[in-house]
């Protein structure tokens, strides 16, 4: 579904945070892309969704090219993002934060499906309660469903477990992976945290100086230490 090669972007004309990732992610996979700080797998979700110009390499998506098409076009060929820090409008409600999620979708009615507050039930108790009063983990699966009434075929998610406590990002996991089975929704999730990946990926990939260097099945990375400590330890 998703196909990168030789993708080189940076921020700074001549700069390369990513220096020829190439990686393939398939129909209805929940792939991780892990790696220390600072090795570029935030800048690669920016570059998938238009927000960032490559210098170099292809991505494609449900077989079509994407680089050079505006972000807003991406969105609406089925990619939806849950950027770092979750983005919410905290002046808004969270009804009006989950619209935002269906304006500009041509092929979906204007409103709120049901199925979103039955997912997430505290998002029908916090309606009309403004987005930026709610605790982290409610705004997290704010942003998460916002995404997600967007009906994407790939949902792009960027460290949803920072600034969560334990049980809820456990409740997220759970969540998703079961929504993902339901809607076939594939997933590339960017996250440091082992047990949302370990309770959600199938396989994870590895990211070091803007390249991805690894990759592993989840439960091998469950059964040995050795790609943490090569990888994720300082």
């Amino acid at each position: 579904m998703l196909k990168i090669e030789g993708l080189i972007a940076g921020y700074q004309h001549g700069s390369r945070v990513l220096d020829g990732v190439s990686l393939n992610v398939h129909r209805g996979e929940i792939v991780a892309l892990m790696g220390r700080n600072g090795m570029g797998k935030t800048t690669l979700l920016r570059t998938i969704t238009g927000h960032l110009f490559p210098t170099g390499g292809a991505i494609s998506f449900d077989g079509k090219p994407i680089i050079g098409r505006p972000s807003h076009e991406i969105a609406n060929l089925g990619i939806g993002y849950v950027p770092q820090g979750r983005e919410i409008f905290s002046e808004f409600t969270t009804e009006e934060n989950l619209l935002m999620g269906v304006i500009g979708k041509r092929h979906l009615p204007n409103r709120i499906p049901n199925w979103a507050y039955e997912t997430f039930p505290v998002l029908r108790e916090r309606r009309l309660q403004r987005a930026g009063s709610m605790s982290g983990g409610q705004q997290q699966q704010l942003a998460i469903m916002r995404a997600l009434v967007g009906e994407p075929k790939l949902l792009l998610l960027d460290e949803p477990s920072e600034g969560i406590q334990p049980s809820i990002v456990q409740e997220i996991a759970r969540t998703l992976r079961r929504t993902a089975q339901e809607k076939q929704l594939t997933v590339l999730l960017v996250e440091q945290n082992l047990d949302l990946v370990l309770g959600m990926a199938s396989r994870s990939l590895f990211m070091e100086n803007g390249r991805v260097v690894d990759e592993a099945p989840v439960e091998k990375i469950r059964l040995s230490s050795e790609f943490v400590e090569k990888y994720l330890s300082v």
